[in-house]
């Protein structure tokens, strides 16, 4: 497969995007950004671009992009296999703009969690929930298997085979995540699935890794985001099929209850952009994932 990548500077891809996103979390931890063929851009499917109610996006300004962002955390321990936590963005961001806006990787650091951070290009800066090459079969292992290729020739370590894959994203991420799940080709791998406010469609497929894994699942939803008549849709089916569930309003959920819950459903009072970082969700829900955390050496 065809690799480019940068290391803090080494080889810019993007000047401007990866010189920022280096410098600016050189306190927490090393970020990494590289171009894999095996990112969701470009596709054939978007090589016109794609039309949105009247309006053109242009295939070389939205959906060229083949950077992946990496974040290892300060006093990282490698072990046999790597646990990951890959994260997609929604309509209208980028890599670079959703890391601003939503504290990613303050969250991630804070989460003080034994894994790398995976945040892969996807429509940039369109409204569009087209997975490109990760909606194809084995897209999410290809695509791992290049972080770790990656990881390897940086010296971040020797591992070949990844551990626990937790999947998150926001909004528009929910159709990228959907096929991940079904056809990614590591669905025994993912530990954990964090909805925030995305639960637009492709529901059968999440009901489905529901059903045939024993991963838990996080559905964040809001009144005014789009997503909560899915979401009443889905815990019915549960309660129809006698899946085992929990519901609750998103203030009145616990860390025991994140951490307990297999399968939970957080009614939330904020806003569509504002059930990642305002509460601190991100962090919270990876501190009660089953990631093993970093051991400091005094």
């Amino acid at each position: 497969m065809f690799l480019r990548f940068l290391i803090c500077g080494l080889f810019v891809i993007s000047i401007g995007a990866a010189q920022s996103l280096a410098n600016r979390y050189d306190h927490l931890g090393k970020i990494l950004l590289f171009s894999s063929s095996s990112a969701p851009f470009p596709h054939p499917d978007r090589a016109s671009g794609y039309a949105y109610g009247k309006k053109i996006f242009p295939s070389e300004r939205h959906y060229q992009d083949s950077s992946v962002a990496l974040f290892i955390p300060k006093n990282f321990s490698p072990g046999n296999s790597i646990d990951l936590v890959i994260y997609f963005h929604g309509w209208y961001n980028t890599i670079d703009s959703a890391c601003v806006q939503f504290s990613l990787i303050e969250q991630f650091s804070e989460s003080n969690k034994n894994a790398i951070f995976v945040f892969p290009e996807g429509p940039k800066d369109a409204p569009d929930s087209f997975g490109g090459r990760l909606e194809a079969n084995g897209g999410l292992k290809n695509l791992v298997d290049d972080v770790l290729k990656i990881l390897r020739e940086s010296k971040i370590t020797n591992a070949a085979v990844a551990g626990r894959i937790i999947l998150a994203g926001h909004s528009g991420a929910f159709r990228v995540m959907a096929f991940c799940l079904l056809r990614g080709g590591l669905t025994e791998n993912i530990s954990d699935v964090f909805l925030f406010d995305a639960l637009y469609g492709h529901t059968e497929k999440y009901a489905h890794w529901i059903e045939h894994s024993n991963g838990r699942f996080i559905n964040i939803y809001t009144n005014d985001g789009g997503t909560k008549s899915e979401s009443e849709n889905l815990i019915t089916d549960l309660k129809e099929w006698g899946i085992p569930y929990s519901q609750s309003e998103e203030t009145s959920c616990s860390t025991d209850d994140l951490r307990k819950q297999r399968v939970l459903f957080l009614h939330s009072d904020l806003s569509h952009n504002g059930v990642i970082a305002q509460r601190r969700q991100f962090r919270d829900y990876l501190i009660t994932s089953k990631l093993q955390p970093i051991y400091y050496v005094h």
